[in-house]
C-alpha cells in the first residue's frame, strides 16, 4: 500500500469530487478530526465551567482537559460506533472517560456530568462553525481589499453594460468591482455577526430544562445561581455566546449560519461568473490569473480553462441548497427531533467546507484577474454607437415627444444593424434628427466614453467608508 493510500483509508473523503474544497484551509477545519476535538473541547470546557461554579473539582477538570485531545482516539471507531446510538457523542464520552480514568480514576467520574449528547454535539458544531468562519472572514477581507484596487484603479474604464445577454448602455469595469466588493462586504459582515456573538454554547440537558446540572450541584445549590453561572461560565470557557434559552429545539443558529453561508457563496459566485461571461473567446475582456497547469484540457491543447471562476461557481450552486436543508430543519419535533437534528449535519459540514474553499479560492482569482481594457473598448464600440441609443433618445423627447422619439431610435437602430452602418450615420440623414443635432454633436452623443451616467461617482461612494460619505 502507497503511503498516500495509508493516509486516506478507503472510504475516506479527499475531495476528488469536490476541488473547490480540496487543500483549502477551512477542509482541515471541518474535517471529522477538527469535529471530533470541538466536541472534545466541548466536553473539557464542561468541566472547567462546572469547576469555575463549585461544582467539579479543579484537578479533575484539569485531567479532562488533558486527555481532550482528538489525536488520541480512533475517528473512524466512533464513527462506526454512532450508528448504534445516532449520533457521536455517546461512544465520544466513553473513549474520553477511559481516557481520564487511565489518568485520574477519581477524575472520570466528572466526565459528562449532567449533560446529554445534544449539547456536546451542538456546542462542537458552534465551535467549528466558529473556527471554520474566521478562515472564511479572513478571505472575504483579502477579496474585498483586491477588489477596492480593482475598483479604484479601473473607476473610468469603459466597458459594455449588458442586460439579457445583450448590450445596454456603457457602465465601467470600475463600477462592476465595486459592485462585487460590496456583495462581499456584505458577506463578510454576516459571517462577522456571527462569528462574534451570533453562535451559542448548547446548555439544556436531557430535555432543555438543565435539570441533570441542578442535581449534580447539589441540594443547597439556587437553581438561579446556577443557570446564570453555569451558563456564563461554559460561554466563557468555549468563547461562544451565551443563549437566552436552550436551543435543542430552536434551530436559529444553524438557519442563521445556512443562510449568511449561502449569500457569501451567492456573492462568490456573481464574481465567479461574471469571469466567466467576460472571458469566453469573444469577449476576451478579462482572463483569470495563469499558473502551470491550471487550466488544461485532456483533449484540447490550446484551451486554458477558467478554472478558479468554475469552481467557485459550483459552490454557490450548491451552498443554498444545502441552506435549504438546515432552515427547513426549523420544525423540530417535541425537544428532540428523530432525524430531523441529524439531518443538519453534513449539510452544515458541506456548506461551510464548499463556501470557505469558494472564498480561497476568490483570494487567487481576483488577486490575478487580468483586466484588458482594449477588448472592452472595442467590444463597447462593436454597435456602432447604438449602445448609447438611449442618450440621443433623451435628447430628441423634448422637441419629438418620448414615444415618438423612441420609435425613431429604434427604426434607426435597426436599419444600422441590417446595413451594417454606424447610428449616427443612419441619424443624420433623418429630417427630425438634422434639425435639432448637428453631425458633430449627433457625434458626441453616441460616444460610449461619455455615457456612462454616474459611474465615477458610484464607485467613489461606494468606496468611500460609511461614515464619510455625504
Amino acid at each position: 500500500m502507497s503511503p498516500a493510500a495509508e493516509h486516506h483509508p478507503a472510504g475516506a473523503d479527499t475531495g476528488l469530487l469536490s476541488p473547490v474544497r480540496a487543500g483549502t484551509p477551512v477542509e482541515a477545519a471541518v474535517a471529522d478530526t477538527a469535529w471530533v476535538q470541538a466536541m472534545l473541547d466541548a466536553e473539557a470546557a464542561l468541566t472547567r465551567a462546572q469547576a469555575r461554579c463549585g461544582t467539579v473539582p479543579p484537578a479533575a477538570a484539569a485531567a479532562v482537559t488533558a486527555a481532550a485531545r482528538a489525536a488520541d482516539f480512533d475517528v473512524r471507531e466512533l464513527a462506526l460506533a454512532s450508528r448504534e446510538t445516532a449520533n457521536p457523542v455517546v461512544g465520544l464520552v466513553k473513549a474520553l472517560t477511559a481516557h481520564v480514568a487511565a489518568r485520574s480514576p477519581e477524575a472520570a467520574e466528572y466526565v459528562h456530568r449532567g449533560s446529554t449528547s445534544q449539547d456536546v454535539f451542538d456546542t462542537g458544531a458552534m465551535l467549528v462553525a466558529t473556527r471554520a468562519l474566521r478562515l472564511i472572514i479572513a478571505d472575504l477581507r483579502a477579496v474585498a481589499a483586491t477588489l477596492e484596487s480593482l475598483a479604484a484603479d479601473h473607476r473610468d474604464t469603459v466597458m459594455a453594460g449588458r442586460t439579457l445577454a445583450l448590450h445596454a448602455v456603457p457602465t465601467t469595469f470600475g463600477l462592476k468591482a465595486a459592485g462585487w466588493r460590496q456583495l462581499v462586504l456584505e458577506s463578510a459582515e454576516r459571517l462577522e455577526r456571527l462569528e462574534q456573538g451570533g453562535l451559542p454554547v448548547s446548555l439544556g440537558g436531557a430535555a432543555g430544562t438543565l435539570a441533570g446540572y441542578l442535581q449534580y450541584a447539589g441540594d443547597e445549590t439556587d437553581p438561579a445561581t446556577v443557570l446564570t453561572e453555569l451558563v456564563a461560565a461554559f460561554a466563557d470557557e468555549t468563547g461562544l455566546a451565551a443563549p437566552v434559552l436552550p436551543w435543542h429545539a430552536l434551530r436559529t443558529p444553524v438557519a442563521d449560519l445556512g443562510a449568511a453561508l449561502a449569500h457569501t457563496a451567492g456573492a462568490l459566485g456573481k464574481i465567479a461568473v461574471d469571469v466567466l461571461m467576460l472571458t469566453r473567446t469573444e469577449t476576451g475582456e478579462v482572463s483569470e490569473p495563469a499558473a502551470a497547469g491550471r487550466g488544461a484540457s485532456s483533449a484540447m491543447p490550446h484551451k486554458r480553462n477558467p478554472v478558479l471562476s468554475t469552481l467557485i461557481r459550483s459552490a454557490a450552486l450548491q451552498v443554498p441548497a444545502l441552506a435549504t436543508v438546515l432552515m427547513q430543519c426549523l420544525p423540530h419535533e417535541d425537544e428532540r427531533s428523530a432525524g430531523v437534528w441529524h439531518a443538519e449535519w453534513q449539510p452544515l459540514r458541506e456548506a461551510l467546507r464548499l463556501t470557505g474553499g469558494a472564498a480561497h479560492l476568490a483570494v487567487s482569482l481576483v488577486g490575478g484577474l487580468t483586466i484588458h481594457p482594449e477588448r472592452m473598448t472595442a467590444n463597447v464600440q462593436a454597435t456602432g454607437g447604438q449602445i448609447a441609443s438611449e442618450r440621443v433618445c433623451a435628447v430628441l423627447a423634448p422637441t419629438l415627444g418620448r414615444t415618438a422619439a423612441k420609435e425613431l431610435l429604434t427604426r434607426a437602430s435597426l436599419e444600422a444593424t441590417r446595413t451594417g452602418r454606424p447610428l449616427a450615420a443612419v441619424l443624420a440623414v433623418l429630417d427630425e434628427v438634422r434639425e435639432v443635432l448637428p453631425p458633430e454633436e449627433l457625434a458626441a452623443l453616441l460616444d460610449p466614453a461619455h455615457y456612462t451616467g454616474m459611474a465615477g461617482l458610484l464607485v467613489d461612494r461606494a468606496l468611500t467608508p460609511p461614515g464619510l460619505r455625504t
